[in-house]
């Protein structure tokens, strides 16, 4: 018998869904008929040019462009020559008076309700400033910012100027935040003097002044007072950002909108923005801002993309995938250094309110973001499987404890998210609630494959590819496979795909990280499995595929069989290739408190991989580690640890400055596979 749904949409859902209001616009457009989301999806992979060409007319960006795709090649794509538009020009158009812009929950739980009219003016009057500063098209800010509404706003200002902007969360240190922003030379630096997380208050002040050191070229540092602290020769936020004097817009700027476009708010007042404030037209491809690889194995790449690219694909993200709009409330707990804050922002492109947190997603309780979402009343939802996990050990039951009646969405992202997890939100968020959970990266700003709400969610899969995604699972040998696992592959280009790395004049490092393997196909680096109705299956990343006898498998399957038990709070695996042609595969594993490794406990983590997973990959050995070592943005690091493991020099294995717990690695680095001197025996 197969798989059942835990979640199919109703046909009022169906109907009302913003991807059927396009399907039907696509159809007038282009008289084929769409009757469900598979014809859709067809039909935008094959013909790229017409199905975005559609994105762009839907939601009225412009003036229809003679050339959508000017070159299909990959990498070199050319999208929408000669268009010149600024990303900002789009949250202008949502301006509106009777719901917030931004609401920020701090960790106390108090909030505070940024109105549209503040937020602009606020961005109106900054952008002036970074203007009086010389910040002009193509220069650089940066931010060193919690997830606060400032963070927000400077990255608006900067971008309606043309400018580049870029932003790493305070929990970087120092070094590691010069090793991503140094390398744009930047002229302004953003920051905070400090921010909340676990209770306590984290003043950042040697942090600032080390980056100011390190940066050269800046002719300003702008200072948000978070903790009252003071930081000489500093602009402050509130001089050069101040509020409004009334909480409303000044002076019609641009013209009344006689005829909303499909997919503008409905029932806004017309559109205005603040006296003076101006955007500047830029090229479709002129850089919006600047995302950063994990950076675990050398310099971190900084990731370039473009204004047209992030706005046509995340409004196709945001409002055709996750269905958000006007009414909404979209509350992702994120930091700026993931590319999910950047996701959550282009939810102002939709016109919905977001929501900022500065705080941990588990203090003073486990669902503390669940109390979040139920006094800001949320209705889409973003959390990692990791915090789920940890608030159903906790025995937390957000809909029994909080008013959860207008969440219609919870989206889960970060890493695979298990059956068991799956259903646990079917029942502790509410039978209704959408579980949509998607997979993508920073690479693209975006999801190759995730929810839509026209299609059922089946536990543990991501229910489709996304609109305007060519996803395709491929063998060793370029071969399209279904149900077995294989390489995650797009085969036609994609808006939100790259402009360029940073400092990579001739494009080398760009092909290598994508192009290599198969020539003109994007390869992303994870294993995943198409099933025969069409969902998706992860399993983690190719290049830490376990390979046991020649049967592969992703890590990802062994931590949903291990991190459920209750005695084990986090895992990591890896296959470690032997001199002699042996393979070693350890299970690390961190205990609950109390918990100690006892054979019975053992033999209950091998049969749970032997029964959910394969007997073939029961770990050779099960080991008690001081703690699991992740990137700053909370993947696991499975490879590096594996080449520490070989005998890898820890110096050029991984940059510490990019782990979130560098300390762990020496205690990595000392073990070695079993016969090695280097081993520590009494671990195993």
């Amino acid at each position: 018998m197969g798989v059942e749904p835990q979640w199919v949409p109703s046909e009022r859902e169906v109907a009302g869904a913003k991807v059927t209001d396009f399907a039907r616009f696509a159809t007038a457009r282009t008289g084929s008929a769409f009757p469900d989301y598979d014809a859709l999806w067809r039909w935008s992979v094959a013909d790229p040019a017409a199905f975005w060409g559609a994105v762009w007319a839907y939601f009225d960006l412009g003036p229809e462009p003679d050339t959508v795709l000017a070159s299909t090649e990959m990498p070199g794509a050319q999208w929408f020559p000669g268009v010149r538009l600024n990303y900002v020009d789009r949250v202008l158009r949502q301006a509106r008076s009777d719901r917030p812009a931004i609401v920020h929950v701090s960790e106390d739980g108090s909030l505070i309700e940024l109105s549209w009219a503040e937020m602009l003016s606020r961005t109106a009057s900054f952008a002036h400033t970074l203007r009086e500063l010389g910040v002009s098209v193509g220069d650089r800010v940066v931010g060193y910012l919690p997830d606060i509404p400032e963070a927000v706003i400077a990255f608006l200002a900067t971008a309606s100027l043309g400018a580049i902007w870029s932003v790493c969360g305070q929990d970087y240190t120092a070094k590691a935040a010069l090793d991503r922003l140094g390398q744009l030379e930047p002229s302004v630096l953003v920051t905070a003097d400090g921010y909340h997380y676990g209770g306590k208050a984290h003043d950042k002040r040697d942090d600032i002044a080390a980056l100011r050191a390190g940066m050269p070229n800046l002719t300003a540092t702008v200072l948000v007072r978070r903790l009252g602290a003071e930081i000489p020769e500093t602009l402050d936020w509130a001089t050069v950002a101040p509020a409004p004097a009334g909480d409303r817009i000044a002076d019609v700027a641009n013209p009344p909108r006689s005829d909303p476009a499909p997919g503008d708010p409905i029932g806004t007042e017309t559109f205005s923005v603040p006296a003076g404030f101006r955007t500047e037209p830029v090229p479709f491809d002129h850089p919006l801002w600047v995302l950063y690889s994990s950076g675990t194995t050398g310099r971190p790449k900084g990731i370039v993309h473009g204004h047209g690219g992030i706005l046509i694909e995340n409004l196709k993200a945001v409002v055709l995938q996750s269905n958000i709009g006007p009414d909404d409330t979209f509350f992702w707990y994120t930091s700026p250094s993931w590319m999910m804050w950047n996701f959550q922002v282009a939810g102002l492109l939709a016109g919905a309110t977001i929501v900022t947190y500065d705080g941990s997603p588990a203090y003073p309780a486990p669902d503390a973001l669940w109390a979040a979402a139920a006094r800001t009343g949320t209705t889409v939802l973003g959390l990692s499987p990791g915090y789920l996990l940890g608030c159903i050990k906790a025995g937390a039951v957000p809909r029994r404890d909080h008013d959860l009646s207008a969440l219609r969405s919870v989206g889960v992202t970060g890493s695979a998210l298990p059956p068991s997890s799956a259903l646990w939100l079917r029942d502790a968020a509410g039978e209704r609630v959408q579980v949509n959970s998607v997979s993508g990266g920073t690479d693209v700003v975006a999801a190759f494959m995730g929810g839509a709400p026209t299609v059922p969610v089946w536990p543990g899969e991501l229910s489709a590819p996304c609109l305007g995604v060519a996803l395709d699972c491929w063998d060793e040998s370029g071969e399209p496979v279904r149900g077995e696992v294989g390489e995650l592959v797009v085969t036609a280009p994609m808006p939100s795909m790259p402009v360029s790395f940073w400092d990579d004049p001739d494009g080398t490092r760009y092909r290598e990280a994508y192009f290599d393997k198969y020539p003109g196909v994007w390869r992303h680096g994870d294993w995943i499995t198409i099933t025969e109705r069409g969902s998706v299956v992860v399993h983690g990343r190719s290049d830490s595929t376990l390979n046991r006898h020649g049967v592969r498998m992703g890590s990802a399957d062994i931590y949903q069989a291990v991190e459920k038990l209750p005695e084990v709070t986090e895992a990591l695996v890896i296959g470690a290739e032997q001199p002699d042609g042996g393979y070693w595969m350890p299970l690390f594993v961190t205990l609950a408190p109390g918990i100690e490794l006892t054979d019975e406990l053992r033999h209950k983590i091998a049969t749970a991989i032997r029964t959910d997973v394969s007997p073939r990959h029961v770990p050779d050995d099960i080991i008690v580690a001081p703690g699991i070592p992740h990137t700053r943005t909370g993947k696991k690091l499975e490879v590096p640890i594996k080449k520490l493991i070989q005998g890898g020099d820890p110096s050029k294995v991984v940059a510490r400055t990019a782990v979130d717990a560098p300390d762990l690695l020496d205690w990595y680095a000392a073990l070695r596979t079993p016969g090695d001197p280097g081993a520590a025996p009494e671990t195993r």
